[in-house]
């Protein structure tokens, strides 16, 4: 999952939905050849299947199976080493990629118009919190951003004018400070 293309491709098919390999590769940059590689490897460990076929049907079309994801430490604290090394790196990944579309965001602003400029926030707080806390936090800002998921919202149902906007939350216990011994 710490690959960027895999990355790349599973978010292509969970937000605009199913896809070819062909599809996929416009997004991630990749050859069609190469993005069904990592769709193969992506559907061997269950993120992604075969979606119903389109037109006559001679295209392999791929669908998510899940419609988001998250990471949180299993409640028993039973996290080995290979689970949390995997998780750092996928989270170094997804961090990566969402930097790099702030990045581009920020480079084009000027563009946007005066009513999307005014929407955007971007926003770093520190907060004080203990643990039941900062997970009454965590669960409150999911309940309010739910109904607004792209895997969930009907594009229909949406208004007029709607786009794909991104929120990227990080709630965690700053590392404890440790002494320097001289």
């Amino acid at each position: 999952m710490a690959h960027p293309a895999r990355l790349g491709i599973l978010t292509r098919l969970q937000t605009e939905g199913p896809a070819t390999a062909t599809e996929c590769a416009e997004v991630v940059g990749l050859s069609p050849s190469a993005c069904s590689y990592h769709l193969r490897v992506l559907a061997k460990h269950g993120f992604v299947e075969d979606a119903p076929p389109r037109g006559d049907g001679r295209e392999r079309v791929w669908r998510a199976l899940q419609r988001g994801w998250g990471f949180q430490d299993p409640e028993d604290g039973e996290l080995t080493q290979d689970l949390l090394a995997a998780q750092e790196a996928v989270i170094e990944t997804v961090l990566g990629e969402a930097q790099r579309r702030l990045s581009d965001y920020l480079a084009q602003s000027g563009r946007e118009s005066s009513e999307w400029r005014a929407a955007a926030m971007l926003n770093h707080s520190v907060l004080l919190a203990d643990a039941d806390e900062l997970r009454e936090i965590g669960a409150k800002i999911a309940e309010v951003i739910e109904p607004y998921k792209v895997a969930f919202r009907d594009k229909d149902e949406a208004p007029t004018g709607a786009r794909l906007v991104e929120i990227h939350l990080r709630l965690f216990p700053r590392a404890a400070k440790t002494r320097k011994v001289r």
